[in-house]
């Protein structure tokens, strides 16, 4: 039906209803049904005209009533009340006479029957146009402004599936009401009560300014039912209108592990890499990625992004250059090996950095165990190749990710990333350049997390493989590691080990089974199959040795290490002589001098390959 088709329909429903209702005025309270004819035209007239002014100046034609509101129910109460007033005012002027109880009549019949049959469409299009094909039940965790949000839409959305059944919320103030017709029918501990009793088979969570540790406590709860958990987006994301109120995501790991984003000291940052030349090795990487897209925010003047994989380098120059071509960024690339200790001079020496985050590393615990010799050349030879570097070009900072596997070592990757510490720490005493390292345990999505290794065996069908049931982890976001990172490096004197706050260690076996639930899967269906211990591997890890614990922070969520004095003569030597070792002895070297005894002496087993 076109605009002016509609428009001509409710003009003519509306007029036959006001002549409707003033006769029937007249028959009830007058019984006057043959008084003169020019009182009832000026009625009939009055009362239409301005009716239909009124309606015109509301907006009323315009209006959608499929979606009708108490809005709509308002402006109807306005055009039906000044066109009677208008009305009035006529009969007194020109008849000095009005009977109450007929306005009275004629107000009640319009309001009730031009709003009837303009609501009358809403209900018939709700109960009857809008019925889902197939009802899932939904539970909306939240009766809050977003989740009475999300009931409307799913109530009048005719391509949703999910029907909502109840709301849980823990105010009593709002338990045992209903809202659009749904009950809220108890806190989060009944969950899994109203999951059974409902026959719920999806549940929302519908609260967006919900904190990391309340999405972790709500969804303990779901995970004790067999109901699909989803989540509604980040309150930002609705606010700008990234993402609709009915666009709910599945709720990830991230959720359950991650912490509160912690505030950034944005001048503080802002002073040492604004309008400054940042270098990043390892760009390609999950760490060196995420930490470029956060500099570029912070407007360098130029960023050069460092890596060894072509590929990695070039997927992250493409992306920054996409979302920030409008900012007077120069963005340089470079393919190197930090092992190249000429090419990374003359990197140096081309751009003159202030500022380098060294991210490059081999990380892999398992592989490393296998290839000790890898791990010294990248780890510790290319750390020592990108610090020197960085202390003749003058570098203002050099800042090291380093790992929560360097205290107390038992693993070759562990131990090269502790000498590398030893190095930049070493490098401080004797360089302008301000050296500091940053210690964090595991992140979230990188390349070496154990969360794509899970869900690639659970879309296998199973088992998930698990080392040891007893083992835990610390765990962090990507971007929230590499924020603190950043900050990190505007809060160094020269010479720490900034140590970021991981919260609770989470035990392997609960991260597996809570990525099975997610998937949609049960435990027992899937399967978690208990492999061992691999080499190299601790059942629990730490991030400061006892000698190191500076217990007060120095920023929300980061704190001090004590630096332990470290010598580097034999480091040196090992450096000079790792090659004639073979992988056992070079193990051993390696794991030695990273807990502070030293090289073997004479005497001690060697094997001394030819």
């Amino acid at each position: 039906m076109t605009y002016r088709q509609r428009l001509s329909l409710f003009i003519f429903i509306d007029s036959c209803i006001i002549f409707s209702s003033i006769l029937v005025s007249r028959l009830l309270v007058t019984s006057e049904v043959n008084a003169p004819v020019l009182p009832l035209a000026v009625t009939v007239t009055g009362i239409l005209v301005s009716h239909l002014f009124f309606a015109y100046k509301l907006k009323l034609y315009r209006k959608a009533w499929e979606y009708a509101s108490i809005g709509e129910l308002i402006l109807i109460l306005k055009t039906v009340t000044y066109s009677l007033l208008t009305t009035v005012g006529l009969h007194l002027l020109f008849f000095q006479m009005v009977y109450p109880r007929a306005v009275a009549v004629i107000w009640m019949m319009n309001l009730l029957i031009i709003g009837g049959s303009r609501f009358i469409w809403r209900i018939y299009r709700d109960n009857y146009l809008l019925q889902p094909k197939t009802n899932k039940r939904t539970l909306i965790i939240g009766a809050g402004a977003a989740g009475t949000m999300v009931a409307r839409q799913l109530q009048n959305n005719r391509e949703t599936d999910l029907l909502p059944v109840a709301f849980i919320d823990d105010s009593p103030k709002k338990q045992r009401l209903d809202i659009f017709g749904i009950p809220v029918v108890g806190g989060v501990d009944q969950i899994q009560k109203y999951v059974d009793k409902l026959d719920v088979e999806n549940i929302i969570i519908a609260i967006p300014s919900l904190s990391r540790k309340g999405v972790q406590n709500i969804f303990k709860e779901c995970a004790k039912t067999n109901a699909k958990t989803q989540i509604l987006p980040m309150l930002e994301d609705l606010v700008t209108g990234k993402v609709s109120v009915t666009q709910f995501r599945d709720v990830k790991v991230e959720d359950l592990l991650g912490r509160d984003p912690v505030d950034l000291d944005i001048d503080q940052i802002s002073g040492y890499v604004s309008g400054k030349v940042i270098l990043v090795t390892g760009a390609g990487g999950s760490i060196g990625s995420e930490i470029s897209r956060q500099i570029v925010k912070f407007k360098p003047r130029q960023l050069i992004l460092l890596g060894h994989g072509e590929n990695s380098i070039h997927a992250i120059e493409m992306e920054l250059r996409e979302i920030y071509s409008g900012m007077n960024i120069d963005i340089r690339t470079e393919i190197a090996d930090i092992q190249d200790d000429q090419k990374i001079m003359d990197i140096f020496s081309s751009y003159r950095p202030d500022v380098v985050y060294h991210a490059a590393a081999h990380k892999h615990v398992p592989l490393m165990e296998r290839n000790p010799e890898e791990a010294v050349k990248n780890n510790v030879i290319g750390t020592f190749n990108v610090a020197k570097a960085a202390s003749w070009s003058n570098a203002g900072r050099f800042v090291m990710i380093s790992s929560d596997k360097a205290v107390n070592p038992t693993s070759v990757m562990g131990a090269t990333k502790r000498l590398a510490e030893i190095i930049i720490q070493n490098m401080n005493k004797v360089s302008e350049t301000k050296f500091v390292a940053v210690r964090f345990g595991n992140v979230l999505g990188s390349r070496g997390s154990v969360i794509p290794i899970f869900t690639k065996q659970i879309e296998k069908g199973g088992p998930v493989k698990v080392t040891h049931p007893d083992m835990v982890r610390f765990f962090m976001t990507i971007p929230e590691a590499s924020s603190l990172v950043i900050q990190a490096g505007a809060l160094t004197k020269g010479g720490e080990i900034f140590v970021l706050d991981m919260g609770e260690p989470v035990k392997i076996v609960d991260l597996a089974q809570n990525l099975i639930k997610l998937s949609g899967n049960s435990v027992d269906e899937i399967g978690v199959e208990f492999t061992g211990i691999r080499p190299g591997e601790k059942l629990y890890e730490e991030l400061l040795k006892d000698e190191e614990v500076e217990r007060e922070q120095v920023y929300p969520k980061i704190h001090l290490g004590r630096a332990t004095d470290m010598v580097m003569d034999d480091i040196e030597d090992m450096i000079d002589n790792y090659h004639d070792l073979d992988k056992h002895m070079l193990r051993e070297q390696l794991l030695s001098l990273a807990n502070n005894e030293g090289l073997p002496r004479p005497g001690s087993p060697v094997s001394i390959t030819s």
